[in-house]
């Protein structure tokens, strides 16, 4: 399948036409309206500093049924004793700037740019995309960040800086998820990480399906700190 160029136009590609890798267009740019369109379809920006934008709709997809979280003994204990306080939309930039500063450590690089950055902060000003953090004795420990439309959430990263600090945080979105009748959590692609906690690889024909229910429900626009806690 060839690779989609991507006009000023707002459209997509069906993603059925991804190369086996997941690579379906690049160009475009990130503005709110394309950004939306992209999640909407199963689609996601990924791309590295020095390369265009490209567009992304992997299949198997990686996903997390709310209803279906498995908790370790180990983090269930740690848990239950409060070692992290946890919030949500109180620090959305620190957030996706410390999981651009994790990757760059540890991979030399990241996808999270400056583009990046500031696209999601506009997402997040629109109430789309928000954050969960994970505090250790006033310091942000951890803590993950997405978008939100209809009843599915779109995982985009995570960062840790202490141990168990981003898991507890994306227990703490699913739970939430299970209270705001959400059906689906988009973990985009396959890590151990999530999958000990219950996320599973599904076929992108039967996402699509999911997806397409998710999105029946209305979108919780907002901030979520004081709209949904």
């Amino acid at each position: 399948m060839p690779v989609f160029q991507l006009s000023e136009k707002l459209i997509f590609p069906s993603p059925e036409f991804s190369e086996p890798d997941g690579l379906l267009a690049v160009g475009g740019d990130l503005s709110e309206e394309r950004l939306l369109l992209a999640y909407s379809m199963g689609i996601f920006p990924w791309y590295s500093e020095d390369s265009p934008i490209l567009w992304w709709s992997p299949d198997p997809r990686l996903v997390m049924i709310p209803e279906e979280l498995k908790l370790s003994r180990s983090l269930r204990q740690v848990i239950n004793k409060n070692t992290f306080k946890i919030t949500m939309d109180n620090a959305f930039e620190d957030v996706i700037r410390s999981c651009a500063d994790v990757h760059k450590k540890r991979h030399s690089g990241t996808w999270i740019t400056e583009e990046m950055i500031d696209a999601y902060i506009n997402l997040h000003n629109s109430g789309f995309a928000h954050s969960v953090e994970s505090w250790y004795e006033g310091e942000l420990a951890g803590g993950l960040y997405g978008v939100s439309l209809g009843g599915a959430f779109f995982g985009e990263s995570m960062f840790s800086k202490k141990s168990n600090a981003s898991k507890v945080a994306f227990v703490y979105l699913v739970q939430k998820s299970i209270n705001w009748g959400f059906g689906l959590i988009d973990c985009q692609v396959t890590t151990e990480h999530l999958m000990s906690l219950g996320a599973k690889e599904v076929p992108r024909a039967e996402f699509m399906k999911m997806l397409k229910q998710a999105l029946k429900m209305p979108t919780r626009r907002g901030t979520w700190n004081t709209a949904l806690n």
